[in-house]
């Protein structure tokens, strides 16, 4: 992985922690891709290929971990790059044949370079690199020309589009994307800000000599024309400045250069136009975000193409193979499928739960989407236009939405000021009632009947200065349900939110109105008659709600801050703070005095209304969350934001302390704190030696002596408090081993025979299986570090801990890995000590023993699998009659030597 402090970092995905960084970029890591140059070595990989910012391509060895070359000459910063090895129709690589691997990389300035791969052995290489510097150095300098020998890649020219195509407006933008088919017979090629993706194909190499040639008696028939024109022009008049164009040869020969490449390549060299063919273009009608090639290629020969748009919507695109009588024509692709249902095109705007929680309404700009919250699929997906109008051009702006009673109809407040209310059945817009408010409706609630009554009224906040209220009639045509105008309240600002309160008798119900003078303000529901003005927040309300029982209201603004408000008297309980950045939506969940809140700051909180402290803070947003909506029996909440993701926070059993919660988020913050230190002094250090080799290569040889790698974990507030848990641990199994010892000599000199109570701070552990648990509950990229902290001392009684837990067959693959980098962080104190000898013998038999047993296991459950498979695939195409002959058990199968 590469991040923006211009590192990279390579991670064991098995065992789950960094190795090492590598460093040598002075700008963000753009693109990374794995290589393998040598045909012999096939286990492991050789090398890795980064891009960067800083315009440079850098080739690393990863077993010497030092960069080997440095790719130049790119004009601007390099987005990105892909390598894989050419397998092009009828030229597959056979044995003894040196496969063809190529880099292809995208820069800033529009350019696609393709570098050729030389088979060279990193590992050798880099061994050899200090001791083979100088001498490379002194040649070179005698000779006055670059040394190639050592280079792995070299530049064999660049890719274009044909000129008929008329692309050159598009040449100019940066390329976003560069991918290789898994075939490796097709590279396609997607440029930022652009809605078209160019593919390319390889040639075999019959075609590649035979394009050579073409190009090269091209090459000779037009400069003996240019000779001739000019022997022509001379002889019957006098020759000008601008009578003898530069001929298309030149252009082309020099073109390489021209486009921001330093090497100029031979004529007769074998170019990378001549190796592939621009086989054709994908276009779509919205901007491109990202693309892939699918794994496997189409009966007829043609490629598939998953395209990501820039409307959170998948494409797939079929491009056929050229017909033979029309080779070298670039063909077009046709769309074959268009996946959109799953996603929202723009942020959401609001999430609405039905009364069963068991259905979900989320808005997005002009898209309404009804989800089933069980399995979690798309019921209904559609626009929010005017009748007979589907394109989204003339759809409404939706802000706000909520499910009628009933749950078969949902109503949705637009920019436009319009009310619709839409058919969840069929997913039509049922009613519309237009120009509801002269300005944007930023809220609405439903206040559900009361006992008693069958009424059911909704109200609407608007940018118009008016709350309205409107009650639900059926239509006289049919059984849907229309919205008709009640009563008006006039405010003195703009209504940014609404909200009924939550009781049940008609004469107590509260309307709350937050309005655009940062005030809450309450009136009586039945009589609009004023009730308390609730002020103190420094920016406008956003969001607020009321618990169940009326007598508190929670409320978060623009300003950050939470307000807890009684309802008896307005008086302020309670300021909170807690969120980065402005409140958006905030709910409480039924029957508690407990709420969530969500904000600009991408993330959700949990906080209690009665002791006023954040319960627990959940991340996993990339952008703001603009809207919440939380079950009636509390079990899951929802939250959506303007990553166009919706969210479902499910509610687990586990007991959550919020010391330690507040606790965790200060750890964060501090390594948040010092990981910014440790970036800008790495920083730092580049620029610095950026400087100092301005010089010249030749002033010092001191860059070859500065470090290009370190360790990839670093030690953390986390890992040290990981590194006194451990601690703490063996202590605890120390004390707990010497009263058991204790305890069972008491039992022997009394004769008794009495069991011992498990000791519950060890939660009915025994002491090496307690140590075992905390061991486990560290996290494997902050072991290491973890480990570090401990003295000698609590080493020694580790590994006794260890040589238990081998000897029970527990932990096998954690207590070998913690045993072998305990010897080599402290190998020069315990090689001092002769007391642990024993103890090392004993942990190595132990160790080559036990992980021997796994491997075994492994291995024989490997081969039972690949039997399973073989067996599988033999009987797929059998026909079985039922009648005749029962099924076989396939694991009968096993036993039977064919």
């Amino acid at each position: 992985s590469g991040g923006a402090d211009g590192v990279v970092i390579l991670w064991d995905v098995i065992a789950e922690t960094g190795l090492f960084r590598l460093l040598g970029h002075r700008g963000p890591v753009t693109g990374i891709t794995f290589l393998r140059p040598s045909s012999t070595n096939v286990s492991g990989v050789d090398g890795l290929v980064t891009s960067g910012s800083d315009g440079l391509v850098k080739v690393w060895d990863l077993n010497g971990q030092c960069c080997v070359q440095t790719l130049t000459g790119h004009r601007g910063s390099v987005g990105c790059l892909d390598c894989t090895i050419l397998r092009p129709p009828g030229g597959g690589v056979e044995d003894g044949e040196k496969a063809k691997w190529r880099l292809v990389t995208g820069c800033a300035d529009g350019q696609v370079r393709v570098w050729s791969v030389e088979d060279l052995k990193l590992e050798s290489d880099s061994k050899n690199t200090q001791t083979e510097t100088n001498d490379s150095k002194e040649a070179a300098a005698d000779d006055n020309q670059p040394n190639d020998d050592d280079e792995v890649f070299r530049y064999i020219g660049s890719l274009q589009p044909p000129a008929s195509l008329n692309m050159t407006s598009s040449n100019n933008e940066g390329i976003a994307s560069i991918h290789f088919h898994p075939s490796g017979r097709y590279v396609g090629v997607c440029r930022a800000n652009d809605r078209v993706i160019e593919i390319y194909a390889a040639r075999s190499e019959v075609e590649v000599q035979k394009k050579r040639r073409r190009r090269l008696r091209r090459r000779r028939e037009k400069q003996n024309l240019a000779v001739a024109s000019a022997s022509e022009k001379s002889a019957t008049k006098k020759r000008g400045l601008l009578d003898d164009p530069e001929s298309e040869d030149e252009q082309d020969n020099t073109g390489d250069a021209k486009d921001g490449s330093l090497l100029e390549l031979p004529p007769d060299a074998i170019k990378a136009m001549d190796e592939f063919e621009f086989r054709g273009t994908i276009r779509v009608a919205q901007k491109i975000r990202g693309f892939a090639f699918a794994p496997s290629q189409e009966r007829g020969g043609g490629i598939r193409v998953v395209i990501a748009l820039a409307t959170n919507a998948l494409e797939v695109h079929s491009l056929p193979k050229p017909l033979k009588q029309a080779l070298g024509v670039p063909v077009t692709a046709e769309r074959v499928s268009t996946l959109d249902m799953y996603g929202h095109p723009t942020g959401i705007r609001s999430v609405a739960l039905s009364s069963e929680d068991t259905m979900a309404c989320t808005v997005s700009k002009s898209v309404v989407k009804i989800w089933n919250v069980d399995n979690r699929s798309c019921l209904r997906s559609l626009i929010a236009a005017p009748s007979g109008s589907k394109s989204s051009n003339a759809s409404y702006y939706c802000l706000c939405s909520a499910f009628l009673p009933g749950n078969t109809h949902v109503v949705l407040g637009t920019r436009e000021g319009h009310l619709i209310i839409i058919d969840v059945a069929s997913g039509d817009i049922i009613y519309t009632e237009e120009n509801a408010h002269d300005g944007a409706i930023w809220s609405l609630d439903i206040s559900h009947p009361s006992p008693g009554q069958n009424s059911t009224s909704l109200v609407t906040g608007s940018a118009d200065k008016l709350v309205k209220y409107w009650s639900l009639e059926k239509q006289e045509d049919s059984q849907h349900p229309m919205v008709e105008h009640a009563r008006t309240l006039q405010m003195s600002d703009d209504v940014m939110c609404v909200r009924f309160s939550h009781s049940t008798d008609p004469e107590k119900r509260l309307l709350f109105v937050a309005s655009l003078d940062s005030t809450i303000k309450v009136f009586f529901n039945d009589s609009l008659k004023f009730f308390l003005s609730l002020y103190g927040h420094k920016l406008p309300v956003l969001a607020f709600d009321s618990s169940d029982d009326d007598t508190i209201l929670a409320s978060g603004g623009a300003d950050k801050a939470i307000k807890i408000w009684g309802l008896d008297f307005g008086d302020t309980h309670r300021t909170m703070y807690g969120h980065e950045d402005s409140i958006t939506d905030l709910r409480f969940v039924k029957r508690t005095h407990n709420f969530f809140t969500c904000s600009k700051d991408q993330t959700v909180r949990f906080w209690d209304g009665d002791r006023f402290q954040q319960i627990l803070l959940l991340r996993g947003h990339a952008s703001e969350v603009n809207c919440l909506a939380v079950s009636s029996n509390g079990a899951f909440v929802l939250s959506g934001g303007m990553d166009r993701q919706v969210r479902v926070w499910e509610r687990t059993k586990d007991i959550v302390f919020p010391d330690e919660e507040k606790e965790r988020e200060l750890e964060e913050m501090f390594d948040k704190v010092d990981g910014s230190r440790r970036e800008e002094n790495t920083a730092d250090a580049l620029m610095a030696a950026q400087k100092d080799g301005e010089e010249g290569l030749d002033a010092d040889d001191e860059d070859n002596e500065k470090p290009q790698s370190e360790a990839a974990v670093k030690q953390s507030v986390l890992s040290v408090s990981s590194g006194d848990r451990i601690m703490e641990a063996i202590e605890m199994a120390d004390k707990e081993s010497k009263e058991i010892a204790s305890f069972r000599k008491l039992q022997e000199e009394k004769g008794g025979d009495n069991p011992r109570a498990l000791n519950p701070f060890l939660f009915g552990m025994d002491p090496p299986g307690y140590v075992l648990w905390i061991l486990r509950s560290v996290k494997s990229v902050d072991l290491e570090q973890s480990l570090l902290v401990l003295p000698l001392n609590h080493v020694e009684r580790l590994m006794h801990y260890l040589i238990v837990n081998l000897q029970r067959h527990k932990g096998v693959e954690l207590c070998a890995k913690i045993s072998v980098f305990l010897i080599k962080a402290h190998q020069g104190q315990i090689v001092a000590n002769r007391t642990m000898m024993t103890p090392l013998r004993e942990l190595q038999s132990l160790v080559r023993k036990r992980t021997t047993e796994i491997r075994d296991t492994v291995g024989f459950n490997l081969a039972a699998m690949r039997m399973v498979t073989r067996i599988a695939n033999e009987k797929k195409n059998e026909r079985l009659d039922y009648e005749e002959k029962s099924m076989k058990d396939i694991w009968g199968e096993l036993g039977k030597i064919s």
